[in-house]
């Protein structure tokens, strides 16, 4: 796969996923196609030496795995986390609001976003919803608005003079979406969702009785900059290490032991069914490894790769960061580390990461919070805490986290491409 390949599979894998639903069933698709089985968790599993599976949880999770020829206890996985949520606006069970004429729809922020880009976009809506058939059968089914349907509209500087000088947001009642002037009949969300599914071939829907519906931004990713040296995006925190891991695992050569766990509801604490201190990954694992001894020296010789997307240093702001770990876009993936396992790197897995890479001719870099900060966390050290695996957190450089529209540079997520495709292919030993 060459990097111009690859940086449009990342464009068009981001456009096809404003939500983890939406991420999943993607990553499902190219699962599929390469000829990987889909297995239900519900379902007794007849799994065979050297076969390729994934399985799918909540519709937002997912992990794919290739069991190679070796015995698992003595080979271990080679294991890939990510997560497929990012901060965003989500939809109230009963959002409809309307004031002077306008009809909007309340929202919860989800995760840690940076509130001030969100307004002046042109939003879109999409998620899961959740409805009884005219034949009285409970049934989910993913939905998509796709077009421009709302906006969060700037209050204008000349009723608030110090709005570039100490503006605040007050995510109740700042920031619920504009989507149309109130007509005289009554507005029903449920009737709305009703027709765009049946627009979308949805045609036995009776009636609507839950969604899970996110706001996004509909502007397409795209390469940006004077020689193309940026890729700018939404949900590049962490869509990008989804589809980085995902493609490492789908050109991995060889018959090594391979995994790949992208989670939902790391932004908000990765505590459910399907997040990473949830049971999933483990509950495959007994499956996979059903007597306890054997379990245990499977994970005892697997590495585990977190893949989220770190700091890089920004030149506006440039004391934000550490003197020596300020990482820079196009120069390398990052190695995160903490004194306070905030992040789960150690000598050891740092150690092998580095000899990969090297392998590879891919520089590193590495990040270290400044001393006098607080850092963030990732699905890292709760993998290893509920595992007791051999964990390393690591990244591509960005600017903008946890933006409606991030930045990255166009180089990085390749590289990183290249180091977790060797690891799958040569496997953790």
């Amino acid at each position: 796969m060459s990097l111009s390949s690859f940086n449009q599979g990342v464009i068009d894998f981001i456009q096809q996923s404003p939500t983890p639903f939406h991420a999943t069933q993607t990553m499902a698709s190219m699962l599929s196609e390469a000829g990987f089985v889909a297995l239900d968790e519900s379902a007794s599993w007849s799994l065979v030496s050297g076969g390729r599976y994934f399985v799918c949880r909540n519709d937002s999770s997912i992990i794919a795995f290739k069991l190679g020829k070796a015995a698992l206890p003595e080979a271990g996985f080679s294991m890939v986390g990510a997560h497929t949520d990012s901060p965003c606006l989500k939809v109230k069970p009963e959002p409809t609001i309307t004031s002077k004429g306008y009809l909007q729809l309340g929202v919860e922020v989800y995760g840690g976003a940076l509130l001030n880009p969100w307004f002046d976009r042109d939003l879109s809506l999409a998620g899961r919803v959740s409805y009884r058939t005219e034949n009285g059968v409970l049934k989910s089914a993913l939905v998509n608005f796709e077009k421009p349907i709302a906006v969060i509209p700037s209050l204008a500087i000349h009723l608030d003079r110090n709005a570039n000088k100490d503006r605040t947001i007050n995510p109740q009642k700042d920031i619920p979406p504009v989507l149309a002037l109130v007509e005289d009949e009554q507005f029903d969300l449920n009737v709305l969702l009703k027709e765009q599914m049946a627009n979308q071939g949805h045609r036995d829907v009776d009636v609507v009785l839950a969604h899970e519906l996110f706001f996004y931004d509909t502007q397409a990713p795209r390469k940006i900059g004077l020689k193309d040296e940026f890729i700018a995006a939404a949900r590049l925190d962490n869509l990008l290490s989804c589809y980085i891991g995902l493609q490492a695992l789908l050109n991995a050569e060889g018959d090594k032991p391979a995994l790949l766990v992208c989670n939902d509801h790391e932004e908000v604490g990765s505590t459910s069914a399907c997040g990473a201190q949830g049971p999933f990954l483990m509950s495959v694992l007994e499956r996979l490894c059903p007597h306890p001894e054997d379990r245990l020296r499977c994970i005892q010789a697997s590495v585990f790769v977190s893949a989220d997307n770190a700091h890089g240093v920004h030149p506006n702001f440039a004391d934000k960061h550490d003197g020596n770990h300020g990482p820079i876009l196009n120069q390398g993936p990052v190695v995160k580390i903490n004194a306070n396992q905030r992040y789960a790197s150690n000598s050891e897995t740092v150690a092998l990461f580095r000899h990969i890479a090297e392998q590879e001719n891919v520089p590193l870099q590495s990040f270290v919070v400044r001393t006098d900060l607080g850092c963030g966390s990732t699905i890292g050290p709760i993998t290893a805490a509920g595992l007791g695996i051999k964990t390393i957190d690591v990244g591509v450089p960005t600017f903008g986290m946890h933006s409606i529209r991030e930045l990255a540079g166009s180089k990085d997520g390749y590289s990183l491409y290249q180091i977790l495709k060797s690891l799958y292919s040569k496997g953790c030993a």
